[in-house]
């Protein structure tokens, strides 16, 4: 039998492989993360496309790393409760002056769980809530830095914080871009630009924030008692030069940056809690669990989101329902509605017409959670062993969940224990969307929707289902597409013209008169199943005609295949500093 010190000893060299574990994978982040500023630089786009997905995997990797020494070390599964316990004080005690607590924190979470296979809702021995507080962490370097325009005057400021990102690329004419953006600065702000008070000052985050082909510095200027957020998309131009493409100063529009459906950023970060702080003093509606997301910690991100919705169970007494709209053949959603998410679980048997199974929809979810989603596909949060209280949901959920997903459940008197599903934000069905619109919002919706199809094509997805049902509507009224059961690259697919008919007979039969393949997709055949409403057709035909055309679908493959990777706006054209102040010396 080991004694106490012995025991104490295996816990203190527990708790020295699990933060050595846990900053391993920071180191590998941070590392990576740097990288895309050389990426940006050198305009090597499939690189930052590359790092963005890879640094996805570092966090099970290395949370798999530090269960796989635990076991062999320290047979960490047959330890008693008690030893566990002590690991746990000795690894807060590590956690004093740490720079990213509250990951570390997750981190041992993660690790504890993979062990001992228990489930984190009823747990004693992991952080059900953080014990270090992550407020006032001292960062090298610091957090952002402050400008004062004052001696210098406004222009010159912005030009210095602009350099003082060490771009290795000459700017094509930085003091026009400047001038542009105190122009578009003046024409938001109108009769609210005021005198500068005494505090007047810019402060920006140290890093800049990278994603697809743009960079970006994030930061608010401070007069007085008021706070203006703004954010500054630089890109390349044609001729390989920099250029400001932007300036986002409405505060939702930077939002629309952190969306869902978006890609996380690279940002190099000591001390991701002050990030996290600073983005949530411009953007206060974006919770902490959005944040950390976008910020590529996407299971600190994760496991906030449970605590918020744990919190959020405890002060609503609304039931958990059916979700409205159509039912889906391989995914049973049910939501909240005082909660804006949906929850989604794959079905034990799918409709007759779906030749699917479930690892083949899971690796689908994968896929997107991997891929570049171009701000048109929704990210999910995927969760094990979730805890619902039982008597939140209705008989009709509860029905339906017993009959297609009984597999995944586990019942008590009091708890329903859903062993695997995904979270998403919750989104109008276009189809909804539709049958409510006025001609206007028809109009606009059509041709979001046309224009998702698009975006998911430059960026090598092809939908697979195009039906509206699976496609929703922001509440910035952008078309996001969230159901993936059937969604492939599009340099997997075959985009076919229909064959002649032998004879008109031909074409009344109920079966086509040609041989198709599993991946022969047929464009002319859209039009037939999504455009039987006059109105919708219309603006299909006036906007989007393209997309029935194999022409169209086959002249995008190319490109993939080429290596070409088309600039992804999220914002719209008209606010590019080209297109809204243009003149002779605009490259693009």
């Amino acid at each position: 039998m080991n004694t106490p010190s012995e025991l104490n000893a295996v816990a203190w060299d527990i708790a020295q492989t699990l933060i050595k574990g846990f900053n391993k994978h920071y180191f590998l982040f941070r590392e990576c993360s740097r990288n895309a500023k050389e990426y940006f630089d050198q305009g090597d786009w499939h690189a930052m496309q590359r790092a963005i997905t890879e640094r996805i995997q570092f966090y099970t990797e290395r949370v798999m790393e530090t269960v796989e020494q635990l076991q062999c070390r320290f047979h960490a599964d047959a330890l008693d409760d008690s030893t566990w316990q002590q690991v746990k004080l000795y690894f807060i005690g590590m956690l004093m002056n740490h720079k990213q607590p509250e990951l570390a924190e997750t981190f041992f979470n993660s690790v504890f769980c993979r062990i001992l296979d228990r489930d984190y809702f009823n747990s004693d021995f992991i952080f059900t809530r953080p014990v270090i507080s992550t407020e006032y962490i001292e960062s090298d370097p610091p957090i952002y830095r402050s400008y004062y325009p004052g001696p210098k005057g406004l222009c010159q400021t912005l030009e210095q914080i602009v350099a003082d990102f060490g771009w290795n690329r000459p700017f094509a004419h930085l003091r026009r871009d400047i001038v542009k953006v105190m122009r578009a600065a003046r024409e938001h702000l109108g009769g609210q630009w005021a005198t500068p008070d005494v505090n007047y000052q810019i402060q920006v985050l140290y890093s800049g924030f990278y994603r697809n082909k743009s960079a970006y510095i994030m930061g608010k200027v401070i007069n007085g008692n008021q706070s203006y957020p703004f954010a500054l998309c630089i890109m390349h131009n044609d001729d390989g030069e920099l250029e400001i493409d932007t300036v986002l100063l409405e505060p939702w529009r930077i939002g629309v940056l952190f969306s869902f459906s978006r890609a996380y950023f690279l940002v190099d970060m000591e001390v991701p809690s002050g990030y996290v702080q600073f983005l949530r003093g411009m953007l206060p509606w974006k919770t902490k669990a959005e944040i950390y997301t976008m910020l590529g910690l996407q299971k600190q991100g994760k496991n906030t989101f449970y605590r918020d919705f744990m919190h959020h169970l405890q002060h609503s007494n609304d039931d958990f329902i059916i979700a409205p709209g159509i039912r889906g053949l391989v995914m049973l959603v049910f939501t909240l509605p005082s909660y804006p998410f949906v929850f989604k679980l794959i079905k034990d048997v799918f409709g007759s017409s779906k030749e699917v199974d479930r690892p083949t929809v899971k690796a689908k979810y994968l896929l997107v959670k991997r891929h570049d989603r171009v701000g048109r596909m929704a990210d999910t949060l995927e969760y094990s062993n979730v805890a619902f209280p039982k008597k939140r949901f209705t008989e009709e959920l509860l029905t339906e969940l017993r009959t297609l997903a009984p597999s995944l459940l586990e019942e008590s008197d009091d708890t329903l224990v859903i062993k695997h599903l995904y979270i998403e934000r919750r989104m109008k069905p276009l189809n909804i969307y539709l049958d409510n619109a006025t001609p206007e919002e028809k109009e606009h919706a059509v041709r979001e929707y046309g224009d998702a199809i698009k975006d998911l094509a430059q960026a090598n997805i092809f939908s697979g289902d195009m039906l509206f049902k699976n496609f929703g509507v922001t509440r910035y009224g952008r078309v996001i597409f969230y159901d993936y059961d059937e969604i492939e690259y599009m340099t997997d697919c075959n985009f076919r013209d229909i064959p002649e008919p032998p004879s008109p007979e031909y074409e009344m039969a109920s079966e086509p008169w040609y041989p198709v393949a599993k991946n022969d997709i047929f464009p002319e055949e859209f039009a037939s199943f999504l455009l039987g409403d006059p109105l919708v057709r219309k603006f299909f035909i006036k906007y989007h005609r393209d997309l029935l055309s194999p022409a169209f679908w086959r002249t995008q493959q190319a490109n993939i295949r080429a290596g070409k990777m088309d600039n992804f706006y999220p914002y719209p054209q008209e606010l590019r500093l080209c297109h809204r102040y243009p003149d002779k010396a605009t490259s693009k």
